[in-house]
């Protein structure tokens, strides 16, 4: 592998890492950089596992010692999200993925309508919602999210965001330190999947994930610093951006030519 190649995984690696602790989405640049980089597209999603899970790690490790991440909670939260990766990942291997775009963009126009339309749910939190019982409507959801994480995974932050600012009660700061630890706990079951198929580039995936780990510190330490209002506008601008990838209006990958050939 060349020096050029392990640079360009590395510094785009910081920019996925920085922008998926903060808001979600990142994997779309990841994906498009590896399927640029000859990769199939099952290839490229089993592969970015790997960064996915180390940046994760050091998000997770910030917020915790940040006391901003309810620990007993999470795991509640991850278990059903980890049942429902397996279920996609075995999906991904046979379903195309155009319905599973198509729903991505309607929830994210909804959510960015409710971000700006009722703010103090995303910036204030609801100590009533964090202190009660984990419902079972919750549980579905957090199940559907995982067959959509281990499905594709992109954007499914943005997801988790809003199952835990609008029904758990989080604010922005404890949802994304929640958002990171579900994430980091049920990631390496989708992984395994893709493992046994074969769907996985180890080399492009470890130097990927340095770069990745690097952009979680910078992010998770930026959001203990900086607050909600700082993460909001954050999710809203990558949530449009996500968006317009999913439409086709922009790629990322056309981007990676301009800047790399």
């Amino acid at each position: 592998m060349s020096a050029e190649l392990i640079i360009i995984l590395i510094i785009s690696g910081v920019f996925v890492g920085f922008i998926n602790t903060l808001a979600g989405g990142g994997t779309i640049i990841s994906m498009s950089l590896f399927m640029l980089l000859g990769l199939p597209p099952i290839t490229a999603n089993g592969t970015n596992r790997i960064p996915v899970i180390l940046q994760n790690l050091v998000s997770v490790l910030n917020f915790h010692r940040a006391k901003q991440l309810p620990i007993k909670k999470a795991v509640y939260y991850s278990i059903p999200v980890a049942a429902g990766s397996l279920f996609g990942s075995g999906l991904s291997m046979i379903v195309h993925d155009t319905v599973f775009m198509m729903f991505f963009v309607g929830i994210m126009v909804i959510m960015l309508f409710l971000m700006f339309f009722k703010p103090n749910q995303w910036l204030r939190g609801n100590k009533v919602k964090q202190n009660a019982p984990v419902s079972y409507l919750q549980l579905f959801f957090y199940f559907l999210i995982g067959i959509y994480a281990g499905f594709i995974h992109i954007g499914m932050g943005y997801f988790l965001l809003a199952v835990l600012v609008l029904m758990g009660g989080y604010d922005l700061l404890q949802a994304n330190a929640v958002k990171s630890f579900i994430v980091l706990f049920y990631t390496p079951f989708s992984l395994i999947v893709f493992v046994y198929y074969g769907q996985v580039n180890y080399e492009y995936g470890i130097i990927h994930a340095i770069g990745n780990m690097a952009g979680a510190y910078i992010a998770s330490k930026w959001a203990i610093h900086w607050g909600m209002n700082f993460i909001r506008w954050v999710v809203a601008i990558f949530i449009v951006v996500s968006c317009l990838h999913v439409l086709h209006i922009i790629d990322f990958k056309d981007i990676f030519n301009l800047l790399f050939h």
